[in-house]
Formats: C-alpha cells, structure tokens, sequence
C-alpha cells in the first residue's frame, strides 16, 4: 500500500454562508431589492442625505436662527458670516464669530462690512430665540446662535432677511412640490397608461394621442400660459396647489407611456388569464394583479422624476410665472439673482441654486440604485 496516499479533507460547510445563501433563497420580491440596494453605497447615502434635507424642512422653524421675514437694520447684503475656531487670539474649542460693522469704501462709494477682530461672539446651541410654532407647540428654542449681534451663515438678502432661514423654510416648499407633484403623476399615470395598455383598440388610441398633443406643446409657452389661468388674488397656498396640479398634468405623460408598454408585456401572462377566467374584474385585475408585478420598476421611475418636477418649479418661480412672494420656495429666491450686478455684488444669493443642485444630484444617484434594485435577478 502506497503511504503516499492522503485521504481528501472534507471540506465543512460555512454556517454563515449557508444561512445567507437561505436568507436570498427565501426572501421575497422586496427583500431581494434591499439586498441589492444595500450594495450600492453611492444610493444609500443619497438616501441618507435625502432624509436628512426633509428632516431639516420639517423642523425648519427649529434649525433656523431666525423668522425669514425677520428684517435686521443696516445688514443689507451681508456677506456670509466667517465661523472660526482660531484668530490672532488664540485657539477656541467653541466656534465664534466676529461682529460685523459697516463702513463706506470711498473708492466706490458703496457699503462694506469689516470685522470687528477685537470681540469674539461664541456660536451657542439650543439658544431662546424669536418664537415659532413647531407641532402646535410655541418654542423659543433655536438650534444655534449667538448672545448678541447677528450670525448669518449665508449672508443677507437686500432687505436683510437671513438667506439661511430663508433656503431652509424655501426647501418645504421646493422639497415638497416634487413629492405632491409625483403623486399626482403617478395617479393620472397608473390609471391612464393602464387602461390605455389593457383594454388596447379605440380606447388605447384616444389615450395616447392625448399624451402626444400634451408632449408637442413647448413646455414653457404651456407653463406660461397655464400659470396665467390663475387667479392673482388666490392666497399662497392656492397658488402652490395650483402650481403643483400644472406640473402633474404636464409631468403624467411619460409615466403613463412606461406604464402601458409594461402592461402591454404582461396581460396575457398565465396569472392574468387565470384571474380573467375566474371571473375577476377587469378594473381589479388592474389595481391587484397588474400594477403590483411591476410596481418596483415604477418606484425607481418615479424617484427619477421627483428632480424634474422640482427643476420645473424652480424655472417657474425664477421666470416669475410660478410661485410668487411671500411664497419662500428655492425658484423664488434665485429671483434676486437675474442680474450681473447682483452676482457680482452678491454671488451668495445663488447658494438656493446649490440646493437645487444638490437635491436633484441625490436623488438622481437614489433612482439609479432604485433602478438596479428593482431587477434582483440581474448583474
């Protein structure tokens, strides 16, 4: 006998792999696509800024330091306060700021603002404040701020309202515009592309010659003209719901073309002639057999579309056609800025065009790993 001869090592099965190929094995639909969305790390923490931003809308009241109408004297066109943690003081754990006085440039005759490096104002948390209602509770309470003079982190609009109240309170409106306008979309999307795919024919036709008489409009003359439609003396909230049905009456369209083709690819499957030979109605053989099996893909669509209904308010209010002061939206703030001189004097005022930036990047990475999440089965 050869002593040569090695007996094969059995190999052991890996517990933990064996548990996580049975977790994937039994998981469902929905748990797939969180199993694949965790893997895309540019999503997730799109979607973690995401929530962070309406957290911040939410208790807006909270985080700013100030009402955005609140006008402070002589602090027109401030520039952005300078936090620090060191000058030719010394080191400081806290941050401070420096005050601000200002000063005429007999150069251009035009005011500036210098710092006053002889006085430090230490920037403090949860400070009372100008009074707000947050839930229905009255509060004093501000994030942060300091014990005298003013702190404002984006500078000062010309009549010396805070900028960075004014973006915060702005992104309820502009943050919420594209939630409110997407669901209105996906309504008019689901129930018009899926009638329109179903039933095919006469019906199918009607449908989507409406959809290319909205889609060959010029999309701002259409803006231009039903923004006009509305009435000048409605109330803020009136306007921002009427902006918000302009939008999702504009905006269905391609929702409604994607959900046709989608239904048109699967009505004849097995589980559709089953449920109609089983005398199921058509109109639930739509909302319970139909829309669910490709829902996921609607998802990925719709956080795709949430930029564009935000982009679209944000050029109605900048070219004036959409909401209008007092309304404090993203689109209304860059009004301030149509002008060289404006820019020039105070590029601060196109920080709200950095927000839109921002917001529609985010979420645009968020719909891409919604897009790749919801095919599980693919690479």
């Amino acid at each position: 006998m050869n002593a040569n001869v090695t007996t094969p090592e059995v190999i052991q099965p890996n517990e933990e792999t064996t548990t996580a190929e049975e977790k994937i094995f039994y998981a469902t639909q929905w748990q797939l696509m969180w199993l694949k969305f965790k893997k895309h790390r540019v999503a997730m923490a799109a979607g973690i800024i995401i929530i962070f931003m309406y957290l911040v809308a939410i208790f807006a009241p909270f985080v700013a330091p100030y009402d955005p109408d609140t006008r402070h004297r002589n602090a027109a066109l401030v520039p952005p306060t300078k936090i620090r943690f060191i000058d030719e003081n010394g080191f400081s754990f806290r941050p401070f700021i420096h005050p601000i006085k200002q000063e005429v440039d007999f150069t251009t005759f035009q005011r500036i603002y210098v710092e006053d490096t002889s006085r430090r104002l230490p920037i403090r948390f949860f400070v009372r404040g100008e009074e707000y209602k947050l839930f229905g509770i009255t509060t004093n309470i501000h994030l942060f701020g300091v014990d005298e003079g003013a702190i404002f982190l984006f500078g000062t609009d010309r009549l010396g309202r805070d900028m960075f109240t004014r973006i915060i309170y702005g992104s309820r409106i502009s943050m919420s515009i594209g939630l409110v306008g997407v669901f209105l979309s996906l309504v008019l999307g689901l129930i018009f592309g899926g009638i329109s795919g179903y039933y095919g024919g006469i019906v199918d036709g009607i449908i989507q010659r409406v959809i290319e008489v909205l889609r060959s409009f010029p999309t701002i003359p259409l803006w231009m003209a039903l923004s006009a439609a509305l009435p000048p003396d409605w109330s803020p909230v009136k306007v921002y719901l009427g902006i918000t049905v302009i939008l999702s009456l504009i905006g269905w369209t391609s929702l409604g073309r994607q959900v046709r083709g989608l239904v048109l690819s699967i009505k004849n499957e097995d589980f559709v002639v089953a449920a109609r030979l089983a005398g199921t109605s058509e109109p639930k053989i739509i909302l319970t057999h139909l829309i669910p099996s490709f829902m996921s893909h609607i998802i990925a669509s719709i956080t795709l579309s949430i930029p564009n209904m935000i982009l679209s308010e944000t050029s109605l209010s900048f070219l004036g056609i959409g909401l209008r002061p007092p309304v404090i939206s993203w689109g209304t703030l860059l009004q301030q800025a149509q002008n060289v001189h404006s820019i020039v004097m105070a590029p601060w005022l196109l920080i709200p065009g950095l927000f839109v930036i921002i917001f529609v990047l985010v979420f645009n990475f968020l719909g891409d790993g919604l897009r790749d999440a919801a095919d599980p089965y693919g690479q």
